[in-house]
């Protein structure tokens, strides 16, 4: 075990890609992952919470926001195959954290001043609203997403059950090879997102090409309760 911690009121946001324009980016021995023949990125907001690593609490550094832009692969195991996320760029807001990923997996983190609102509950019927936001070259950028009534458990076969359904992380190493590391959680439920907005100069953070991906309305926005979560060793592959 390398990390416990939670991972809480999940924000997703996904776009169709063309698998050549990700190709590049799929790690040794992994292949790309598409749901009913669509290859996606996601843009991904969420609160990690009491965080301990190798079992240990490190001060002012339990509490914090993520975003992410991750895509899927899969590889073969001996019980099938495994289903994983593959990190295009992970945003967090303290330096160390992003240092000791970079450091001990290769993930590909930079650190940025973040904050983020939560009002889950807040309307009648339950929804609400989920906020992450990051500063870059000067400005605040964001990611949200707004929700109505309760969370449903993810449906055999859905997109949710796609997107959120990947245990597996995959990472590109120095010197080549691939780092294979698991991702425990229970399944979570989800709420569609009746409204979603990703407000950033894509071009100046992703480039122009996923800029492109990223500049349209998404093909499918929800938001997922989280819960505990422990990410394992890697092992080189």
């Amino acid at each position: 075990m390398f990390l416990t911690a939670e991972w809480r009121w999940l924000a997703l946001l996904n776009y169709e890609a063309d698998p050549a324009l990700l190709r590049p980016h799929v790690p040794a021995g992994t292949e790309l992952d598409a749901w009913n023949g669509v290859t996606y990125v996601s843009m991904v907001g969420f609160l990690f919470l009491g965080t301990r690593v190798l079992g240990c609490r490190v001060p002012l550094h339990q509490d914090f926001e993520e975003v992410n832009l991750r895509f899927y692969v899969r590889r073969r195991g001996p019980e099938g195959w495994r289903r994983g996320v593959v990190f295009l760029k992970e945003i967090v807001p303290r330096p160390l954290v992003a240092a000791a990923a970079r450091l001990v997996y290769n993930e590909k983190y930079v650190a940025m001043p973040m904050r983020s609102r939560v009002t889950l509950g807040g309307e009648e019927g339950g929804g609400g609203e989920i906020e992450y936001g990051w500063r870059h070259a000067g400005r605040w950028c964001g990611l949200r997403a707004r929700v109505a009534g309760s969370p449903r458990p993810l449906l055999l076969g859905s997109e949710e059950e796609f997107i959120t359904e990947h245990y597996w992380g995959y990472t590109a190493q120095r010197g080549g090879g691939t780092l294979e590391y698991r991702v425990e959680h229970p399944r979570w439920s989800v709420w569609p997102a009746r409204e979603s907005a990703l407000e950033c100069d894509l071009a100046a953070l992703y480039g122009p090409e996923l800029a492109e991906v990223l500049g349209v309305r998404p093909h499918s926005a929800f938001v997922a309760d989280g819960s505990a979560v422990t990410v394992r060793r890697g092992v080189r592959i």
